[in-house]
């Protein structure tokens, strides 16, 4: 994990010093590259932190309700690339401080077995006193207008180091199975190229109706759940 942290911090300073903004930072290279290698090593504690409060989650709910409301937990850091991407998207100045004007560098997503149980953990997670709520989006109830659901939360929670307390963002991702099966597909046939328009856009509404389909499943399996747990 370490060396996965390493290399990344290297690509960062390697992309970061080919920018133009870049060159007006007076500091020595070795002492950028420790700065960011020791940032990710910071948001790598911060998706351990989070990830282990979910995993603790999901046993106690287990004891109590005989059932596992998670199915899956994901982890990410955002990738070299992506991170000076967004930075230029964003027109955020490319400089040493840059990526921690970024809140999803690092990348929590929890695949639930049902509906309820993505708002039950939300509520846990953001109940606990060292976790702090930065932002809110719904996309199950208010779904994108491609279809998409899920619900995000940028959350801040501390990282206990040698020299002091660091609070750091990571991104929280909570969606269903159905909602997770649907976002890969999405995903991989949205970037096909060389698509004509019309294939395009008939694409577009056959995965608009999938997603509809898919937010009908979770409902009925809901309400099976609920059937036999009355």
């Amino acid at each position: 994990m370490e060396k996965d942290n390493n290399k990344i911090a290297e690509q960062l300073a390697q992309l970061f010093s080919d920018d133009e903004s870049m060159k007006r930072v007076k500091e020595d290279f070795h002492e950028y590259l420790q700065r960011l290698k020791s940032l990710m090593s910071c948001y790598q504690c911060a998706l351990m932190e989070v990830e282990t409060k979910f995993k603790v989650l999901d046993e106690r709910f287990s004891l109590d309700h005989e059932r596992n409301p998670i199915s899956m937990i994901k982890t990410r850091i955002k990738s070299p690339e992506s991170i000076r991407e967004k930075l230029i998207r964003k027109n955020i100045p490319i400089d040493s401080d840059a990526i921690s004007k970024l809140d999803d560098i690092a990348g929590v997503r929890v695949i639930c077995s049902f509906v309820d149980d993505i708002y039950m953990l939300a509520d846990c997670l953001l109940k606990q006193d060292d976790i702090k709520l930065i932002s809110k989006k719904d996309y199950i109830k208010n779904p994108k207008e491609n279809g998409y659901r899920s619900l995000h939360l940028i959350v801040e929670t501390p990282v206990f180091l040698e020299s002091g307390k660091r609070y750091m963002r990571v991104e929280v991702q909570l969606r269903t199975i159905a909602m997770e099966f649907w976002a890969n597909l999405e995903h991989r046939l949205r970037y096909k190229k060389n698509l004509s328009e019309e294939i395009n856009l008939l694409t577009q509404q056959e995965l608009l109706i999938c997603a509809n389909q898919s937010a009908e499943l979770d409902e009925r399996m809901q309400k099976i759940r609920n059937l036999i747990e009355s």
